[in-house]
C-alpha cells in the first residue's frame, strides 16, 4: 500500500512541476509582450514539445542534479527534513481524510448508478454472489464425480508405506486444489463469457479473484498442517502433515492463517475497487489502514496465545512483549508510508521461519523409511531443498526491489546507486549459487562418510573406509573455505570493490605465512600422503625411528601413538619418516630352544608338532593362529647344547601371548618325553685352585647366557 501512495505523490509532484514550467513560460511570454510583439503560438508549442522530449528532460535533470552531487556525497540535513516533512504531510492527509469518507462512498454509489444502468452497489454484490454460487455448484458436482476415487485414495493412504509418501501427498494436494480449479473456471469463466459494462467488470472480477486466492491459501494450509476435513475422519492427517508439529499447534494456526488471508485479500480487493471508483488516495489509504488493524490484531493474538506459551506467565514473557512492540512498529511504518522499511522489517520477522518451513516441507514431502532414504540421491534432495529456499529468497528480493522502485536491471538515474543495486542483486544470486554448491558437496561427502561408517566387508574394505573417514572431512573443510572465499570475492567485485589489491595482499600474506609455516605445510601434506598410502590405521601398532606404539588418533598434522608401557607420543607427520607397521595382515614369530647334544632331533620335531596341534585346538588361541608352531631345524651348536629354531604365523598383536603359551606346553611335553634342555656342566679336575677357577668361569658363562636369553625374551615381548 505504501508503494501506491508513493506513486500518487510522485504523480502529483510531476503535475505540479509541469504546471510550474507552464506558468514560468507564461510569465516570461507576458513580460516579453510588454516590450515586443507577442510570439506566435507555434513557438510555444515547439518549446512544450522540446520540454516533453525524453533526452531534454534527462539533460535538465542531470544538470540540476550535478551541483547537489558535487556539494555532498551523501544525504544532507535538508534531505532528512524533506523526508520528515513528507511523512508529516502524509499523516496529515490521512487525518484530513476521515470526514471525507461518507462523501466518497456517496460519490462511489452515484458512479455505480450512472455506469451500471441504474443499478446500485447491492446489485454488484448479488452478481458476485451469483457467480460464486455457480462456481460452488460446479465444484460440488466435481467432488461427487471424483468421490469414489477420493475414497480409494484415502484407503491407499492408510495402507501405504512411507516409501510412497510423496505420491500420497501429491494425491492429497490434487484433491485439495482440483476443486478450486473447477470453481475458478466455472465462476470467472462464466463471468468473462458475457459482455458487461466496463465498470461492472472492474468491480466483480477482483472480488472473484480474491475469493479464489483466499480459498487456495486455505486449502494449501490445510494440506501443509494436515487439517483438511477429508482426512480428519480417517485419522491419517499426521502422515500428510508436511510441517512438523502436533495436532494442537496445527489446529491453532489453521484458523488464524485463514483469518489473516481473508483480511489481506479483502483489503486487496477493496483497494482495487476504490481505485476503480476514483476514491481519493488519502481515503483509500485510510480504509486500507483500518483493515490493517485486523491484521495487527491477529498477529498480536497469535503471539500471546500460541500453544507453546500457555504454560508461561503472561506478565514476564519478554519475548511476547518484544514481538508485540515489533508488530506495532511495522504497522506504524506502514501508516507512515515507509514501504521499504516496512518490507525490510517484515522480511526480518517472517523470512527465517519461512525458510525453515520450506526446508521442512521439502524434507517431509520426500520423507520415507531408512532403506528408501539410502537409495535416494543426495544431489536430488539438496537440489529440491536448496532450490525451494532459493526461489523463496529470489522472490523476496525481487519484491523488495520492486517496492524500492528499482528494476532488476538497475536502471536508475544515479550511477552509483545503480551499481549498488546491481551488486546487491547479483550478490544474492552468487551467495545462493555458492550455498547450493556447498550443500551439494557437503551432502555427497556426508553421505559417503555415513556409508563408510556402517558398511562392513573384508579387511581391505574396512581399510578403505578408514581412509575415507580420515580424508573426506579434510576435503569437506577445504571445499568450505574455497567456496566461501570465491563467493565473497565475487560479491565484493559485484559491489564495485577492487579485489585486485585484496588478492595481491592475500598473496603476499600467504607467502609470508608459507615461509613461516613450512613445517606445518609439510606436516599436512605428509599426512595426506600417509592416509592415501594407507600406511597405518587407528588401532595398529607402528614404529618409526625412536617412536613406537598403538595409533590412537590422528589430526591433520600429527598422529598420537600410545606406547605399550603407557606414554603417548604426538608425532608430526613431517618427522615420522619410514613407518614400520606391526599390525598389518600377519606376523611371523621365531624363537630358539637349546637341547642336550644327546637329544633325538626327530623326536623333538614330533613332540613340537603335537604341541602345535594342541594350540590349534585351543578355543582361545586357535582363531588367532594362521600357521601353528613348527620346528624349522638345527640353528647352531652351542657351548652346552644344540640350538633348535621354531616359528609360527599369527594375527598381529597375538604373537607374544601364543609364544608364552607355546613355551609352557613345550616344557611340559619335553618333560613327559624325557627331553632335556641344555645347561652348562662343570667338571672338576686338578688342584683346588684350578677347580675354583673353572667354577668361576662356569658361573660367569651361565650369567652371560641368562642375560642374553633375558634380553632376547624382552625384545620378543616388545
Amino acid at each position: 500500500m505504501g508503494s501506491v501512495v508513493f506513486r500518487v505523490w510522485a504523480a502529483r509532484a510531476a503535475a505540479l512541476l509541469a504546471l510550474g514550467l507552464i506558468a514560468f513560460i507564461g510569465c516570461a511570454a507576458t513580460a516579453r509582450a510588454q516590450t515586443a510583439p507577442a510570439p506566435p503560438p507555434a513557438k510555444v508549442e515547439q518549446i512544450l514539445k522540446l520540454l516533453d522530449d525524453p533526452e531534454v528532460k534527462a539533460w535538465l535533470e542531470k544538470k540540476n542534479a550535478a551541483p547537489a552531487t558535487e556539494g555532498s556525497m551523501g544525504a544532507s540535513a535538508n534531505d532528512f527534513m524533506k523526508w520528515s516533512n513528507a511523512i508529516r504531510a502524509h499523516l496529515r492527509g490521512i487525518g484530513e481524510a476521515i470526514p471525507e469518507v461518507p462523501g466518497e462512498f456517496e460519490e462511489a454509489s452515484d458512479t455505480i448508478m450512472t455506469e451500471v444502468h441504474g443499478r446500485g452497489p447491492g446489485a454488484i454484490l448479488v452478481l458476485f454472489a451469483g457467480f460464486a454460487a455457480l462456481g460452488f455448484g460446479a465444484e460440488f458436482i466435481f467432488r461427487r464425480l471424483v468421490g469414489r476415487a477420493h475414497e480409494r485414495s484415502l484407503a491407499n493412504v492408510t495402507e501405504a508405506r512411507t516409501t510412497a509418501r510423496h505420491h500420497v501427498i501429491g494425491k492429497a494436494i490434487f484433491i485439495a486444489i482440483a476443486p478450486l480449479v473447477v470453481f475458478a473456471i466455472a465462476s470467472v469463466g462464466a463471468f468473462l463469457a458475457f459482455t458487461w459494462p466496463p465498470l461492472l467488470s472492474q468491480l466483480v472480477l477482483p472480488l472473484l479473484i480474491a475469493l479464489i486466492a483466499w480459498r487456495a491459501i486455505m486449502q494449501i494450509t490445510a494440506v501443509l498442517l494436515g487439517t483438511h476435513r477429508a482426512y480428519a475422519s480417517d485419522g491419517v492427517h499426521p502422515q500428510l502433515r508436511l510441517i512438523p508439529m502436533d495436532d494442537v499447534k496445527a489446529k491453532f494456526w489453521y484458523p488464524r492463517v485463514g483469518a489473516f488471508a481473508f483480511i489481506f485479500f479483502a483489503g486487496w480487493a477493496l483497494a482495487g475497487l476504490m481505485d476503480v471508483l476514483n476514491f481519493t488516495p488519502n481515503v483509500r489509504s485510510l480504509l486500507v489502514y483500518i483493515l490493517g488493524l485486523g491484521l495487527l490484531a491477529i498477529g498480536i493474538e497469535a503471539v500471546w496465545r500460541r500453544p507453546e506459551t500457555q504454560t508461561e506467565s503472561k506478565v514476564y514473557r519478554l519475548k511476547e512483549w518484544l514481538l508485540t512492540f515489533y508488530l506495532c512498529v511495522l504497522w506504524l511504518l506502514w501508516i507512515a508510508g515507509l514501504g521499504l522499511l516496512l518490507w525490510v522489517g517484515i522480511y526480518a520477522l517472517v523470512l527465517p521461519p519461512i525458510l525453515r518451513a520450506t526446508s521442512a516441507i521439502v524434507r517431509s514431502f520426500f520423507g520415507s523409511d531408512e532403506e528408501a532414504a539410502k537409495s535416494r540421491s543426495a544431489i536430488f534432495e539438496v537440489l529440491m531443498e536448496r532450490g525451494a529456499r532459493a526461489i523463496v529468497i529470489i522472490i523476496a528480493v525481487a519484491w523488495l526491489a520492486s517496492v524500492a522502485r528499482f528494476r532488476a536491471s538497475g536502471l536508475m538515474g544515479d550511477e552509483s546507486a545503480t551499481r549498488l543495486i546491481r551488486g546487491v542483486l547479483s550478490g544474492v544470486v552468487i551467495l545462493l549459487a555458492a550455498d547450493l554448491l556447498w550443500q551439494l558437496a557437503k551432502g555427497l561427502i556426508n553421505r559417503r562418510i555415513e556409508r563408510a561408517r556402517i558398511e562392513g566387508g573384508d579387511e581391505a574394505e574396512l581399510a578403505r573406509s578408514g581412509r575415507l573417514l580420515t580424508l573426506l572431512p579434510i576435503l569437506r573443510n577445504f571445499l568450505a573455505v574455497l567456496i566461501v572465499t570465491i563467493a565473497v570475492m565475487m560479491v565484493l567485485s559485484g559491489l564495485g570493490v577492487e579485489i585486485g589489491p585484496l588478492i595481491a595482499g592475500a598473496g603476499i600474506f600467504g607467502v609470508a605465512i608459507g615461509f613461516g609455516s613450512q613445517s606445518l605445510v609439510k606436516d599436512v601434506i605428509s599426512g595426506v600422503f600417509y592416509m592415501t598410502d594407507d600406511a597405518f590405521r587407528v588401532g595398529e601398532y607402528i614404529q618409526s625411528g625412536s617412536y613406537k606404539g598403538t595409533v590412537e588418533s590422528f589430526s591433520i598434522r600429527s598422529v598420537k601413538l600410545r606406547h605399550h608401557r603407557g606414554p603417548i607420543f604426538t608425532v608430526p607427520f613431517g618427522t615420522l619418516g619410514a613407518v614400520q607397521n606391526m599390525s598389518r595382515d600377519w606376523v611371523i614369530d621365531k624363537f630358539l630352544i637349546s637341547v642336550n647334544y644327546d637329544t633325538d632331533i626327530a623326536k623333538v620335531k614330533k613332540v613340537v608338532k603335537g604341541v602345535g596341534a594342541a594350540l590349534l585346538d585351543d578355543p582361545e588361541m586357535g582363531p588367532q593362529i594362521i600357521e601353528t608352531v613348527k620346528m624349522k631345524g638345527v640353528e647352531a651348536f652351542g657351548d652346552y647344547g644344540i640350538n633348535l629354531s621354531f616359528a609360527m604365523m599369527t594375527k598381529p598383536g597375538h604373537q607374544s601371548t601364543i609364544r608364552r603359551r607355546a613355551y609352557a606346553m613345550i616344557r611340559e611335553a619335553f618333560a613327559e618325553n624325557g627331553i632335556g634342555f641344555a645347561s652348562p656342566t662343570v667338571q672338576v679336575a686338578g688342584n683346588e685352585d684350578h677347580s675354583a677357577t673353572s667354577a668361576a668361569a662356569a658361573r660367569d658363562t651361565l650369567n652371560r647366557k641368562k642375560a642374553a636369553e633375558a634380553a632376547k625374551a624382552a625384545e620378543g615381548e616388545g
